[in-house]
């Protein structure tokens, strides 16, 4: 059986049916355009007769814009980014404009897809959980397209950058266990050399060398959960077991608080105090109630895309670092301090008594 071929319906045709001229038919479809509302409707209703829709590709080679934001996301296993690309593809909607998703490698350089990215014709670039050399960056200056780091930073600072306040939240980490009457402490980091482990790694120790205590054990779980296993068999493995860990991120904290209990028998928090960084869904179950840092994913999301707006509009790129305050969720996970633990909208919340 030969397929049957259809002609594409064309916006004059709409607008003979219609009986209006054809730009109006393209304001018609053109969201905040100017145009009565009753030329949009015989527009609309022309439209639906015939099966026309308009062409956007056809459309981003009359005004040079795409309307579509590339974004790249590696680390699917840690639920902070599924939330956060929930978050940018409904914020980009209400602007008209199209998140297309792109999957980077599991060490985090994107540079192997960057020529995928740029055969798009892409207006703007949201990297989550990835990040660009300096080189790409360039191009990406030279060539007018923003770039802006989600959950990273560059340096030098080339590409704009949303975080939250890695360090500082880190810091208040180690002050919330050492209020705790900790004894021993470790660290669970993600990838080594990622701009926000090192944040976190530095602010923790910081703050605990501050108070005398060098003697911190520090492994790499590389955001995966099979290397977070051996991690976390390392830390309980052999005497003195730490009572005190901050994991840099919850699905790894997830992971160490499981072998913790299942494989070495020891009791959260009674016997060891687990925090975690991001707040996702499962630090919320009962089953793990996770004392975590939570990452205000909207707020960030928001001023992530204020700035590729901004930049694509302006059509001038001047890089922005942004940092979103971030609040420490007290859980069940970890021991509590007598002090500093405060109740805000059926939230508990740490909060040292020189920060009130």
């Amino acid at each position: 059986m030969k397929r049957k071929s259809f002609a594409a319906v064309t916006s004059q045709q709409v607008a003979q049916l219609a009986g209006v001229s054809q730009s109006a038919v393209s304001r018609s479809f053109t969201p905040g355009a100017s145009i009565s509302p009753a030329t949009r409707e015989k527009v609309l209703k022309a439209a639906r007769e015939l099966g026309y829709r308009p062409n956007a590709i056809a459309r981003s080679l009359n005004t040079a814009r795409s309307r579509i934001i590339g974004v790249v996301i590696s680390y699917f296993d840690n639920q902070f980014y599924p939330q956060v690309l929930e978050a940018l593809a409904q914020k980009l909607d209400t602007l008209n404009y199209h998140l297309l998703l792109f999957v980077g490698d599991k060490d985090g350089n994107v540079d192997r897809i960057f020529d995928q990215i740029m055969q798009y014709r892409v207006d703007g670039i949201v990297l989550a959980s990835v990040t660009l050399s300096l080189d790409l960056s360039e191009e990406c200056l030279a060539a007018g397209i923003p770039v802006v780091l989600f959950n990273r930073s560059q340096e030098g600072g080339m590409a704009s950058s949303v975080n939250s306040n890695n360090e500082a939240a880190a810091r208040q980490i180690a002050e919330f266990l050492l209020a705790g009457d900790h004894r021993r402490y470790a660290y669970v980091g993600g990838v080594a050399d990622s701009s926000v482990n090192i944040a976190r790694q530095r602010g923790y120790l910081a703050a605990l060398q501050e108070q005398g205590i060098n003697d911190v054990q520090v492994v790499n779980g590389n955001y995966d959960t099979r290397q977070t296993i051996r991690a976390a068999y390392s830390l309980f493995g052999s005497a003195p077991v730490p009572d005190a860990i901050f994991v840099a991120n919850d699905h790894m904290a997830i992971t160490v608080m499981d072998v913790a209990r299942y494989e070495f028998g020891l009791q959260v928090p009674q016997d060891v105090s687990v925090i975690g960084y991001d707040d996702t869904g499962p630090s919320g179950w009962p089953s793990y109630a996770l004392t975590s840092v939570s990452q205000p994913v909207q707020e960030m999301v928001e001023a992530a895309i204020t700035l590729l707006m901004k930049q694509i509009e302006s059509g001038v790129i001047e890089p922005e670092q942004v940092t979103v305050p971030g609040q420490l969720i007290v859980r069940h996970s970890a021991r509590r301090p007598h002090s500093g633990v405060i109740e805000q909208e059926g939230v508990s919340l740490f909060q040292p008594q020189e920060t009130r």
